[in-house]
């Protein structure tokens, strides 16, 4: 009674957490959609009158508007949900921003951006450690160590100490690290210490660059960034939702970290600059000539507001309200954030809310606000301070560094050889210890000579991000400094870290990439929510027809193992993606599965006669060892999926897991519960219906028999995966390397794909492959064209010879920029360097390893029996075996791709998983009748064992291939690929249990026992 309280009390509690946890993304829709239409309406009324500031006639007008308007209602958008992240859109109170963050996310596959892998380089730091040494062995090992890691597990370093230990093996790396690392690295160090020490800079670099890219993906303004660091490999995650210029992402991610050291404007040299500017500014948009206007009229400039009443002032008619504006739109005297004045803010000449960032930059940027200030000052933002209550400021502060007309400042990081936090032994407040070589040391006193003497600030400056701007009390020769303020440990260490970020050669680069559309966004949304709605639809009746009554409860279960995986996955801050909802699909064929174990059982205790009562309990007590043993057989694999996953698989395999945890408390737990309280209110439910009583009545077929003829297929199927393997697969881009792109056009292209192929072949130089995919006027185009080239810009330029390769099949007033940018024709694209993909194969390869192995333990602990393991490992072996066969010699044939990507990989583990849940349920029930039946023959035991099981057998692989077969057809071209082989797979692995592991059984081991049998009741007394 207790464990029923328990139970009803975690679900009632899970029901309400997950519904309110749902709600945030019924909210944030709803604000969304609000800002969408006020957005259409502002662009529209913008657009409906001639402005100055787009000259010419109605005509040329008219094709302005009607070529930006979506373009201007994108970016009004993006404004108005910046202007409104404090604005509440619960009725609890709960903000816009706090609300979008704790929503259920969805992927780049399902609302268009792009995903980036980033693998930190360690070459260039090691170089850079080593101070460029052109020691031969040296450079060797670090040529052969970035050659082995493309196949090893191994981190980069250990594979260098190895490689530098076989070609010195008396060599002392201590020779070549001391020079450049003096207090942390000795000449007469061992080579372990060194590598230690190496280790630890390695390491303290990887997390550096993560918070490097951290920081410049916030300037993306994107609505829910999301970055991932993998220490231990060195891999940094990106995605960036709603991305529309991948050439500024690949550049911007890429670059090396940009540390300078400039000098600042004082606040009272750019006051009169500031009060002239917002006057010319505010004249300029009421239509005043002047001289900046070049006399044309804003015939709009009733509708429009001043730069004071655009950021919160009045109206500002005169040259003192006109300060007054000024310091609304600057904070000069500190009033809106409470801390310019600080020793750390020194510089800043004001601050701006961080939700104005984005209209104080457009108006900085129009030439009559930007011509009244220095021609020399780059105005940039800092951070946002910290409060004396410990909380960060909404404010930023905002600085113009003094270039002298330079691009290159006066001091770069790269002249920084140490940074380290440290504590004033005066005061014992932290602070930060620099020290600079030789070159930077010169350069470094005559900029604090000359912030002495005037009391300049020194900007420090990463990523055009002030991160301080220190007031030298003194000029300071020699190269080593101390930077004082008002910093805690852990700012201090930050600071830190970003001066130690400029002796960084090279950060991070690019292994892998994905582009997507918002074509294929909505595409893969409708196909998966199409094929979500019809499983679940299916599933529901199947259950009423074949269960009665019972079906119900199986029904509610299912519906509240839904509710629970989407609600948990939205409380984790996961993200659903395309194939996430190919696992919700799957989830619903496999929750199911636990309910139809139970009433099975049931429906065969009520069979002999049993009353109800008891049969519920017998029921729901004999079911629960195969349950277990199903449930885990497929998580240990999904868990594996999980570890050795990236991106979109990673996703399925998160879903897969909770789906499977979620059905054993729904299946087991919640539907006793509600069982019960029917029970308590004397009403029985009813376990079978004029189907399920019919169908495999008293089975009794002899499997056994056939095992030889089954045996005679077990050998052609492995002849047939031996072959698949001389036949060959068509890899995905992941696993081969390279570029595919899919790309749309407005008419069939089905009868043209040869003559395509030959256009890109001149194009490219070499021939690309080329499938169809869904339609017949969509393909996916694949090239290794330029894939080893790292220059900057190097994507274009293959996106450019796609184009022309493509042109004469595309509208002839399409330009490249457009077929580049608008994704209406080229609607997504994948990038794959052949040091990622060799990490993917290998990843694929040990994944499958490792789920054959740890399931054939988990059979050999679960049964004791090594019989069993063996049965398990073969029937799988040979359910793999069939899919290779049939993704190798039916590729090209069937219309739609088959290649061996990660999407494969996933399928291959899910159908182990599945087979396995029914080989277990086989083998357990053979353990059963082994007990009760000691001294049968043992083909008469595993025949009865695997009738008694062959309704639940047949029930369970029903469901699942129903719903995998409604995600095949309705569920678009994501996930079809995936679709096929499970498809595949539940055949075989219903064909396997039955007609491979269990047969044998009966070959292996002699006459030894299936199970223990049970001790007699009654003891013979001596």
């Amino acid at each position: 009674m207790q464990l029923k309280g328990l139970v009803s009390f975690f679900t009632v509690l899970l029901i309400a957490i997950c519904a309110w946890q749902l709600s945030f993304t019924w909210f944030v829709r709803s604000h969304e959609n609000k800002m969408q239409s006020r957005a259409e309406k502002q662009v529209s009324a913008s657009l409906a009158t001639p402005v100055a500031k787009y000259p010419g006639d109605l005509a040329s007008q008219k094709v302005y508007k009607e070529d930006t308007f979506d373009v201007a209602v994108k970016e009004r958008l993006s404004a108005l949900l910046d202007s409104t992240k404090d604005t509440k859109v619960t009725w609890w109170g709960t903000s816009y921003k706090k609300a979008r963050e704790s929503e259920l996310n969805l992927g780049l596959d399902l609302q268009g951006g792009m995903n980036v892998t980033m693998e930190v380089e360690l070459v260039g730091l090691l170089k850079s450690m080593a101070n460029n040494s052109k020691d031969p062995n040296f450079l060797k090992s670090l040529e052969n160590a970035n050659a082995r890691k493309a196949n090893s597990n191994a981190d980069f370093i250990t594979l260098f100490s190895e490689e530098y230990k076989k070609l010195a093996p008396n060599g002392r790396l201590a020779s070549l690290f001391a020079s450049n690392n003096q207090g942390k690295i000795k000449v007469d160090d061992g080579n372990d210490k060194v590598i230690a020490e190496i280790r630890s800079e390695a390491k303290e670099a990887i997390n550096r660059t993560y918070r490097i890219l951290s920081s410049r993906i916030d300037q993306f303004g994107v609505a829910q960034p999301n970055i991932n660091l993998e220490e231990g490999k060195g891999i940094i995650t990106v995605e960036l939702p709603g991305i529309d210029d991948e050439e500024r992402v690949r550049k911007y991610l890429q670059a090396s970290a940009n540390l300078q050291f400039w000098e600042v404007y004082k606040p009272e040299e750019l006051n009169n600059s500031l009060i002239a500017a917002q006057t010319a500014y505010d004249n300029f948009i009421k239509g005043i000539k002047s001289d900046d206007t070049t006399g044309k009229v804003d015939t709009t400039a009733g509708k429009q507001q001043t730069l004071a009443e655009q950021l919160g002032g009045g109206a500002t008619t005169t040259t003192a309200t006109a300060q007054e504006g000024a310091k609304t739109l600057f904070d000069m005297t500190g009033t809106g954030g409470g801390w310019i004045g600080g020793p750390n803010e020194s510089g800043a000449f004001g601050s701006v809310a961080i939700n104005d960032t984005g209209r104080f930059r457009d108006v900085l940027e129009n030439p009559v606000f930007r011509n009244k200030l220095p021609g020399d000052a780059k105005f940039v933002y800092g951070l946002a301070p910290r409060l004396d209550n410990g909380k960060t400021s909404d404010r930023l502060p905002i600085y113009a560094l003094k270039t002298y007309g330079r691009e290159v400042a006066p001091l770069e990081g790269d002249v920084v050889t140490d940074a380290r936090p440290d504590f004033n032994p005066t005061t014992n407040q932290p602070i930060v210890s620099m020290s600079m070589n030789n070159i930077g040391a010169r350069d470094w006193a005559k900029l604090t000579k000359k912030s002495h003497g005037g009391q300049i600030p020194i900007a420090i400056v990463l990523d055009d991000i002030v991160y301080s701007a220190p007031v030298a009390n003194e000029e300071i020769p020699g190269g080593n400094s101390q930077i004082t303020g008002r910093f805690n440990v852990e700012e201090a260490t930050d600071l830190a870290n970003i001066l130690k970020a400029g002796k960084l050669p090279a950060p991070a680069k690019i292994v892998q990439e994905q582009v997507v559309g918002p074509t294929l966004g909505e595409d893969a949304i409708l196909g998966g929510r199409n094929a979500f709605l019809i499983s679940f639809a299916v599933i529901f009746l199947l259950m009423l027809v074949y269960y009665n009554t019972a079906g119900w409860i199986a029904n509610i279960a299912l519906i509240l193992n839904l509710l629970f995986t989407i609600g948990v996955l939205a409380a984790l801050g996961a993200t659903l993606t395309a194939p996430g909802i190919a696992g919700l699909v799957l989830t619903i064929g496999m929750a199911v599965d636990t309910n139809v174990i139970i009433y099975e059982r049931i429906k065969e205790e009520l069979t002999k006669g049993k009353a109800y009562l008891p049969a519920i309990s017998d029921g729901y007590r004999r079911s629960l060892p195969p349950v277990l043993d199903a449930h885990v057989t497929t998580l240990l694999t999904a868990i594996i999926l999980f570890y050795f996953g990236l991106g979109p698989v990673k996703g399925f395999a998160t879903t897969q897991i909770l789906g499977i945890i979620l059905s054993l408390f729904c299946g087991i737990l919640v539907s006793r519960w509600v069982s019960d309280m029917f029970t308590n209110r004397k009403r029985h439910l009813e376990y079978f219906t004029g189907v399920s009583r019919r169908v495999f009545k008293h089975a009794a077929i002899k499997f056994i028999e056939y095992r030889k003829v089954a045996y005679g297929i077990s050998v052609v199927v492995l002849l047939l995966g031996v072959g698949a393997v001389v036949n060959g697969f068509d890899q995905g881009v992941e696993f081969s390397g390279g570029r595919s792109y899919q790309v749309r056009f407005d008419q069939s292209i089905t009868s043209k794909i040869e003559d395509m192929r030959k256009d890109l072949e001149v194009s490219f130089g070499e021939n690309p492959v080329i499938k169809t995919l869904g339609g017949n006027n969509q393909v996916d185009i694949t090239t290794s064209y330029l894939i080893k080239d790292t220059r900057p810009g190097v994507d274009s330029m293959v996106s450019r010879k796609l184009y022309e390769g493509l042109k004469k099949y595309l509208p002839q007033d399409l330009t490249f920029e457009k077929f580049n940018t608008t994704k209406q024709y080229k609607l997504g694209s994948k990038t794959v360097l052949p040091t990622i993909s060799d990490d993917l194969k290998s990843g694929a390869m040990w994944a499958t390893f490792w789920s054959l192995l740890v399931i054939a333990l988990y059979i050999f602990i679960r049964f004791r029996d090594w019989r069993y393991s063996l049965g398990t490992i073969v029937a799988l072996l040979h359910d793999v075996l069939i899919i290779l066969a049939v993704f190798s010699f039916l590729k090209g044939i069937v219309p739609f791709p088959l290649e061996i990507d990660q999407h494969f990989i996933a399928a291959v583990l899910t159908v182990i998983g599945f087979s396995m849940n029914d080989t277990v349920i086989v083998f357990d029930r053979i353990r059963e009748d082994s007990r009760m039946m000691p001294n049968a023959p043992r083909a008469q035991v595993i025949n009865r064992a695997i009738n008694e099981t062959l309704s639940r057998t047949v029930m369970t692989s029903l469901t699942v291939f129903l719903v995998i077969l409604i995600l095949f057809l309705v569920g678009g071209e994501v996930t079809r690929g995936f679709a096929f082989a499970m498809l595949i797979g539940i055949v075989t692995g219903t064909y396997s249990s039955i007609f491979v592991a269990a047969p044998i059984l009966v070959d292996l081991g002699g006459k030894r026992p299936l199970g223990v049998a049970e001790k007699p009741k009654a003891e013979v007394k001596k």
